[in-house]
């Protein structure tokens, strides 16, 4: 029913992706700040919302949307609402480092419906449309369906985490966590893209994530790889916005012991 959805989120990504690549490492991204010094935004970052909102507002212009820099539209009483981070890990990014991606979810109701989230430096395409499964196609390769990792134990699993934005200033900026939780697990990543860390627990390369303080773009279409994948997503703490945890159901029962 919403693989019309999926394709077209897919061709968007792509788009968005040949933008990044081709000016990935160079001299004029135009780096600037925005909530604070460590919240940093790219012209990549806004030329790939604009192509992504164009493209919206061509094909469905009745669709509501919701992206991380300022493309937002609301169409009254639509049903459909698609949520855009069209360059998560802009640090990296900027930095020059290959951990970025596009990711795209559209939400039928308030439920997330399609979710693409596509690493143009790595090659590797997640998609996932609710009730078809989670699937990668990566370097020219045939799709393969996902399923998140099925270790039961803490202490055999890597985790990722990241931390938010207000860090210096708001004590709750979860380094209580890590430091509960890193003597109890094998490793702890810090990849930089929540939506890669998401999709990467999708693919069974992490065995758990969690992150507070996210905004629904960072999470819309990677968790709904995950949950597609077989795994679980976890809202937490309203107050530090959109909090989550994610990876099976006996890891993430695992995690809520230490993450507070």
């Amino acid at each position: 029913m919403y693989g019309e959805f999926r394709d077209f989120a897919v061709r968007m990504a792509r788009e968005a992706g040949a933008i990044q690549l081709a000016l990935l490492r160079g001299d004029d991204l135009g780096v600037q700040t925005k909530s604070n010094l460590y919240d940093v935004v790219t012209r990549v970052d806004k030329e790939c919302e604009a192509l992504i909102a164009r493209a919206i507002a061509e094909h469905y212009p009745s669709h509501a949307l919701l992206g991380e820099e300022g493309g937002d539209r609301g169409a009254a009483g639509s049903d459909y609402r698609w949520v855009v981070d069209p360059l998560d890990g802009t640090t990296n990014y900027s930095q020059g480092l290959p951990v970025f991606c596009v990711s795209i979810g559209l939400q039928y109701r308030g439920e997330t419906v399609v979710g693409v989230v596509y690493a143009p430096y790595l090659d590797e395409l997640f998609t996932a449309v609710r009730g078809g499964g989670a699937w990668l196609s990566a370097r020219g390769q045939e799709p393969r369906r996902l399923h998140v990792s099925e270790k039961s134990s803490l202490a055999a699993a890597v985790l990722a985490t990241g931390f938010p934005y207000d860090k210096d200033v708001n004590p709750d900026n979860n380094l209580d966590n890590v430091a509960r939780m890193l003597p109890r697990i094998r490793g702890l990543r810090r990849m930089g893209s929540a939506a890669y860390d998401l999709v990467s627990v999708g693919a069974g390369w992490l065995d758990g994530f969690w992150e507070l303080a996210l905004h629904e773009w960072d999470v819309c279409a990677g968790a709904l790889i995950v949950e597609e994948a077989g795994g679980v997503v976890r809202r937490l703490r309203p107050d530090r916005g959109v909090s989550v945890m994610a990876g099976n159901t006996a890891i993430v029962d695992g995690m809520s012991a230490y993450v507070r």
